[in-house]
């Protein structure tokens, strides 16, 4: 389950920042207070998985001074600063250096708990990729985290080797969920950008100014950098590209034109329209549009993965279990049916959700994964759960045989007489079935 972020609140006057932590920590965020910069700098770095929040004003080093030594420690760090009515001027200047937005008091409570929202998953979006960064040490790696065998993935595999050596720039299309971010990712890792600059915007949180900022700057010799300059002979991932104003789609499309070929910086755009009469080319100008898509990829839905939905719910139990400490559920043929036959409005990211409630199911003993499967689609969506889509009854079959044989094989740690004596098959039969589904024996042994 996802942590929730904290929040550090530096503040000299002990009421205000005790006040602004009672009201944050109502609102589902882990706060710390610091009377200080000083105090607070000894305790946050560039991991710090959160947000600051800090009064300008304040004797020995004030805000403007302690946003200064932030940004030296983490530039990703977003820094909301809080400032009286006089000093206005003060927090623009702080938003020029890099504050991530500011509040004027006195504001109102819900008022900080948005901007807190917004700032808190910017800065896990930039966490995530610093950690999906230093995990990945090659191309190679980043492939095998795409995880599953079917027609549609094994293009999508392809598609990313093929554009991830090409040097236009791409649009990434696809449902809510399916991993377009991975793919970006994956994009990056396999081509001749490898080793230069990576860097993630999320159009969608940052109002408008902000992201202006964010992007293109105010100035080429000011701080920060912004984000089209960071990213230079590398790649620049703007995710919900469909969020873009106007002014900001005619400011980038001016900055691609000017920059003329795509070896400055190579930008990947992920449009992630949810709206079934929408498309990306409906809401972005067309030259705009036609630039970023020079080449296109489309992620594929969950539902149409097959037997990958099973192969991911496996791999999601072992590793949840593995973290609560208990065993993984045991898929009986009518529940992994279920999980093929599901329409996964919310893809990758709702069969995580369900893997992991599954598993905290099984450690207590009750519960199925068909509750699971109807707690998580709407009144309208629990019909079609439940019913296929023109699948042939062999496929969910192989499917199923699959997936058993490669959980006993993962259990029994590749013994094969284990794995004959459990599923009654014979040496030959088991053998057979293996090399049918693409299950080595080497796999298994030593595992975990």
């Amino acid at each position: 389950m996802t942590k929730a972020m904290k929040i550090a609140i530096v503040d000299d006057e002990k009421d205000m920042r005790q006040s602004i932590s009672q009201w944050l920590a109502l609102s589902g965020f882990d706060t710390e207070t610091y009377a200080s910069a000083e105090e607070a700098l000894k305790s946050l770095n560039s991991d710090f998985p959160g947000i600051v929040v800090s009064d300008i004003k304040m004797p020995g080093m004030d805000g403007m001074q302690f946003l200064k030594k932030l940004k030296g420690v983490d530039s990703g760090l977003p820094v909301i600063m809080i400032t009286g009515h006089g000093d206005v001027p003060m927090a623009v200047e702080a938003m020029r250096v890099g504050a991530f937005d500011f509040l004027e008091k006195p504001f109102n409570p819900d008022q900080m708990t948005e901007l807190a929202k917004r700032a808190t998953n910017a800065r896990r979006l930039t966490l995530d990729n610093r950690a999906l960064r230093k995990e990945l040490s090659d191309g190679s790696a980043i492939i095998k985290k795409l995880i599953g065998q079917s027609p549609v993935m094994e293009r999508l595999k392809e598609d990313i080797l093929d554009l991830g050596q090409a040097d236009g720039h791409v649009l990434i299309e696809g449902e809510t969920g399916t991993g377009k971010t991975l793919v970006a990712h994956a994009l990056h890792a396999v081509g001749a950008r490898a080793n230069k600059k990576f860097t993630l915007i999320s159009c969608s949180a940052y109002e408008e100014e902000t992201l202006s900022r964010r992007l293109f700057g105010p100035s080429q010799d000011e701080e920060p950098i912004p984000a089209i300059e960071e990213a230079r002979g590398g790649t620049l991932v703007l995710e919900d590209i469909e969020s873009l104003s106007d002014k900001l789609q005619a400011r980038l499309l001016t900055t691609i034109n000017e920059q003329g070929t795509p070896s400055e910086t190579r930008i990947v755009a992920i449009c992630n329209l949810q709206e079934q009469d929408k498309t990306c080319e409906s809401v972005l100008r067309p030259d705009l549009f036609y630039r970023l898509a020079a080449l296109r990829i489309t992620v594929p839905p969950l539902r149409q993965r097959g037997e990958d939905i099973l192969t991911l719910f496996t791999k999601l139990g072992e590793q949840f279990a593995d973290e609560y400490g208990c065993d993984a559920p045991e898929v009986t043929a009518q529940e992994a049916a279920q999980l093929l036959q599901a329409p996964w409005p919310g893809n990758v990211r709702q069969l995580i959700n369900v893997a992991e409630r599954a598993v905290l199911q099984n450690r207590r003993g009750s519960g199925s994964i068909a509750s699971l499967l109807m707690s998580d689609s709407t009144e309208d969506e629990i019909k079609p759960a439940m019913t296929t889509e023109g699948k042939p009854l062999k496929e969910f079959v192989e499917a199923f045989e699959r997936m058993l044989i490669d959980n006993t094989m993962r259990r029994h740690k590749g013994s094969i007489v284990a794995v004959m004596e459990e599923l009654c098959l014979p040496r030959r039969t088991l053998n057979e079935k293996m090399a049918k589904y693409g299950l080595q024996r080497s796999d298994y042994l030593n595992a975990s």
